[in-house]
This record gives structure tokens, sequence and C-alpha cells, in this order.
């Protein structure tokens, strides 16, 4: 069993923020993957499926970024499980916007969701980085992350998405740098 997190903040007054792509990846991937309905649990939000012969456990914490660890441990020790079957889909200030990487481990990079967890956890888990490009100075960090994404990107955002749930197999098999170069792929057409 794998569980996949999506990082966000609770409340539609975020939904369409960028620090909330997280939460948007793991709702294309229940759409299209047939997942079961969303259940409160875990201080979150559940839904659970299959994505080709893998049971997975999609997870939105209901907390806020910065206490995102606290509901992801509590999904982990219920089902026992290691840092190893946990993916954590998250929004990337350095990389360009639309850009979507996989890694394991390594540090925060100030993410406060990633920080929450890492705390819980620790860092040896796999992250979907998903671009959303650098404003270009520090202190329009906040605004860029908690802004909305303009109507201009609209239709790259919905290519990206597309493509990660389109794709989403190859990263339940452990096959991240095929997830990678199809969602690349995929995002030329």
């Amino acid at each position: 069993m794998q569980i996949w997190v999506g990082l966000g903040n609770p409340g539609p007054q975020y939904a369409l923020h960028r620090h909330n792509i997280g939460f948007m990846a793991l709702d294309v991937i229940a759409d299209m993957h047939g997942f079961s309905p969303i259940q409160k649990k875990f201080t979150g939000w559940v839904q659970e499926g299959r994505i080709g012969s893998e049971k997975v456990l999609l997870l939105k914490p209901a907390t806020f970024m910065n206490e995102s660890g606290r509901s992801v441990g509590e999904a982990m020790r219920f089902y026992k499980l290691t840092p190893d079957a946990l993916t954590v889909f998250h929004d990337e200030l350095d990389l360009a916007p639309f850009k979507v990487k996989v890694k394991r481990g390594g540090g925060t990079a100030g993410h406060n969701g990633l920080r929450s967890i890492d705390r819980h956890l620790g860092p040896d888990f796999r992250r979907v980085r998903i671009g959303i490009g650098h404003p270009g100075h520090k202190d329009r960090v906040t605004g860029h992350v908690l802004g909305n994404y303009a109507k201009a990107e609209q239709d790259d955002l919905a290519t990206m998405l597309g493509a990660m749930g389109s794709e989403a197999h190859w990263l339940a098999e452990g096959e991240d740098a095929r997830f990678m170069s199809d969602v690349a792929l995929r995002q030329q057409d």
C-alpha cells in the first residue's frame, strides 16, 4: 500500500492558490482512476483506490500547511508504513511553472508543509515537485504562492494535471523517471 499526500490549505478561499497544487493533483488522480468517495479520516480527507495493481490512499490534510505532518503521521502509523511508501505532491518555487520533477529525500527548501512532514517522519519520502516558478524577489514570494493561477495559466494547468493523472501508474510502479518523461511529453502535444 502507498499513501499519496497532496499539500494545500483547507477551505474554498484557497482552492486555486498555487500553494494548493498538491490538492489539485490528487483531485485529478482520484477522478481519473475512479477512487472511492471522500471520507474524513486522519485529520484530513481520504480516498481509496487502485492505480494499476497498487493500492493507493490519497490524503489531503485538513490542517493548515504548517501542520500537514500531523495528518500524514497519523495515516502512516495507522497502516504501519515506512517513509518509502509515502509520496507528497507539492508546489515548488525553484521549478519553472508546470514543470514536474520527482525526487526521494532532500531538504524542505523553506516549504512549511514539507518541513512539518519531515519533523514527523524524517526526510526519506518521495516528493512530486510541481513547479510554480519564482516571482523574482523574495518580498513577492508570499503573494505569489498564496495567489490564484491567472486565467492565462488555466490551459497549461489543466494540461499538466491531466498529464500527471494519465501517467500516475508509473509513479505507483516506482518508475519515477518514466513518469517525469511521459508527463513532459504529454505537455508538449
